[in-house]
């Protein structure tokens, strides 16, 4: 192998790292972006219990 082909091939090789590279992150982008609209389209959930419930523990029984 030439050296003119083999720095060629390192070179191609460079870049299509780069390229994947890219793509990667393109992608977690997007992914992060389809996790915030679930997490904000969940109905937020009704309190089960009273507010005064919970606040005050027993501890002379």
């Amino acid at each position: 192998m030439g050296i003119a082909k083999l720095a060629t091939s390192i070179a191609e090789t460079g870049v299509k790292q780069e390229v994947g590279i890219t793509m990667l992150k393109k992608a977690q982008e997007a992914q992060a972006a389809s996790a915030a609209a679930l997490i904000a389209a969940l109905p937020q959930p009704a309190p089960s219990l009273p507010p005064h419930l919970g606040n005050h523990v027993n501890t002379t029984a």
